[in-house]
Parts: structure tokens; C-alpha cells; sequence
């Protein structure tokens, strides 16, 4: 950690919550469900798809993973009422994975009978590199019993190439992206270059195989590559998409959409924003200093 990145650190917890909450309310949809559905439907009425989440992750305590497993049955309920365009994401460590791997793979189970319920799709969040191998050995072992599971790739990853074999051999259903957590050089890639060189590498693996890919990025150059990839290799529109983040690079979402592409918008809510951006803004040294600049403003 340089010395930038360590003043942030310390600096982040005194920043007053007014300040992280204008900065943060762009990309969250708000505090309650309710407030998720609603952009969730204007959302799919503009053509875009949704993938909503709870705000939360590496829980201390299984009662507020069964409570996020109760509000996730409730947002699967209410989605499928409503007839959203959408599925949700789930972080394993929402859901226990650091506190006992059988009991997340129980409350994911949950899920994917409740989402089945619904017709509805869930996906399992990639974290850090501690939490890769239990992340794909839960999927591997639900692939068996469900068909509505798909997980991420991340490509900053060293061990990514060898992840996308494997999970072709099942024809997977991958979100790819770059990833943001901050790893060793022994783990990951370090130079971004080369970070989006393997998330184009990654990218044609999967499709090639005849999985089903969701390309997550804000990067116009490596929407170009998944377009030229598509086109090349003749992807029917039922095995791919974009996906962005709700409040980022709107305008570029747009020409995406214009451009006959399904793309997928990426909507959090939940009361933990506040945790969750402290943890993210941390994790991104570049943006936790735009916030801390608006302390002098």
C-alpha cells in the first residue's frame, strides 16, 4: 500500500456521511426495496435489463446472512409480481461464506429455489482471492441441481485462464469483468494493459466454447472488443450482454442499447450503503480522493 493509499485509509472514517452519501447516491438505488423496483421498472422501460442486489458482504454474524437470504426471497417475490427484466447477484460473504462454507451453500440453495419459483436467474459474485476456489466449488456443485446459476471471472486474476477451461467444459454463464480488489503481483495482474488484454483473451474462450457471457465494463475499448468478438464468432443474442453499473458512463450505455445490444444494469440498495462505500472508496484510492477533495469545497 503506497502512501497515498494509506492516508486515504485513515482518512476515509472521518469523512462526514452527508459527503460519502452525495458521492455514493448516483450509483445506489436507495435504502429500500421499494426504491430498487421502482427504478428497476424505468429502467426496463427504457429497454435495459436489470441485476439487483442487497448492499452488504463479509458478515460477522450468520443471523445477518439468514436476514439477507429473507430479503432476497421477498425481492425475488416482488420482481416476479412486477415482471421485472432482471435477476439478482449475490456476494457469497452476504451469505456466510467466511463464517461456515456449508451454511452459505445452504442459503444459496434457498435462493435458487425461490428465484426458480419466479423464472428468474441469480448470479454468484466473484470476491477476493481468498474466496475463489469456495465460490467455484459451490457453483460447480449447484450447476448439478439448478440451471438458473451463473458466476464471475475476474480478469485481473492470474488463475482466471485456467478457471475459463474448466468452466466451459460445463458451458458456463459467466459474467467477465476486470475485477477491483487489490491483490499481490504473485496473484494478479498489475498493469492495466495487460488486465484488459486477458479480459479480451478470457472473453473469446468463453464465447468460443458456446458459453453464455455477460461482459461487465465501463472501458468503450473493451465494448468494441465484445462487439468485434460477437460479430466474428456469429453470438446469438440469447448468450450475451453488456452489463454496466447504474450512475456510470450513462451516455455509453445508451449507444450500446442503440447499437442492437442487450445490456444489463447493475442496481444495489439496501441501509448498508454506507459500510459498502466506505469499503469500495477504500479499494479505489482515485475516487476516495475525489471525496476527500469535497471536504474543501
Amino acid at each position: 500500500m503506497g502512501v497515498f493509499d494509506r492516508v486515504v485509509d485513515l482518512t476515509l472514517p472521518l469523512v462526514p456521511k452527508p459527503v460519502v452519501r452525495r458521492v455514493a447516491s448516483p450509483y445506489i438505488a436507495g435504502e429500500e426495496m421499494e426504491d430498487l423496483l421502482r427504478l428497476a421498472a424505468g429502467l426496463n422501460q427504457e429497454g435495459y435489463r436489470v441485476a439487483a442486489a442487497i448492499l452488504g458482504e463479509f458478515v460477522t454474524r450468520k443471523e445477518e446472512s439468514t436476514e439477507a437470504v429473507r430479503e432476497y426471497e421477498q425481492l425475488l417475490a416482488r420482481m416476479g409480481e412486477r415482471r421485472i427484466v432482471g435477476y439478482i447477484h449475490i456476494k457469497p460473504t452476504h451469505l456466510g461464506l467466511k463464517l461456515d462454507k456449508a451454511f452459505c451453500l445452504e442459503n444459496v440453495r434457498t435462493l435458487l429455489i425461490a428465484a426458480r419459483r419466479q423464472q428468474l436467474f441469480v448470479r454468484m459474485d466473484m470476491e477476493d482471492s481468498p474466496c475463489i476456489d469456495d465460490t467455484l466449488d459451490m457453483y460447480y456443485r449447484l450447476r448439478e441441481e439448478f440451471d438458473n446459476v451463473g458466476v464471475v471471472i475476474q480478469a485481473r486474476m492470474r488463475r482466471s485462464l485456467a478457471d475459463v477451461r474448466e468452466l466451459a467444459k460445463v458451458k458456463a454463464n459467466v459474467r467477465m469483468c476486470k475485477g477491483i480488489y487489490l491483490e499481490p503481483h504473485t496473484i494478479a495482474y498489475t498493469d492495466a494493459e495487460l488486465i484488459s488484454r486477458n479480459y479480451v483473451r478470457l472473453t473469446e474462450e468463453l464465447l468460443g466454447a458456446g458459453c453464455t457471457v455477460a461482459m461487465a465494463t465501463h472501458d468503450e475499448r473493451l465494448v468494441w472488443e465484445g462487439a468485434r468478438l460477437v460479430d466474428r464468432l456469429n453470438v446469438p443474442r440469447e448468450r450475451y450482454e453488456f452489463q454496466m453499473l447504474l450512475g456510470v458512463l450513462a451516455p455509453l450505455r445508451r449507444l450500446i442499447l442503440d447499437g442492437g445490444h442487450p445490456i444489463r444494469v447493475a442496481v444495489p440498495y439496501g441501509p448498508n450503503w454506507y459500510p459498502y462505500s466506505l469499503r469500495r472508496l477504500r479499494k479505489n484510492p482515485a475516487i476516495a480522493g475525489y471525496v476527500l477533495k469535497s471536504l474543501f469545497k
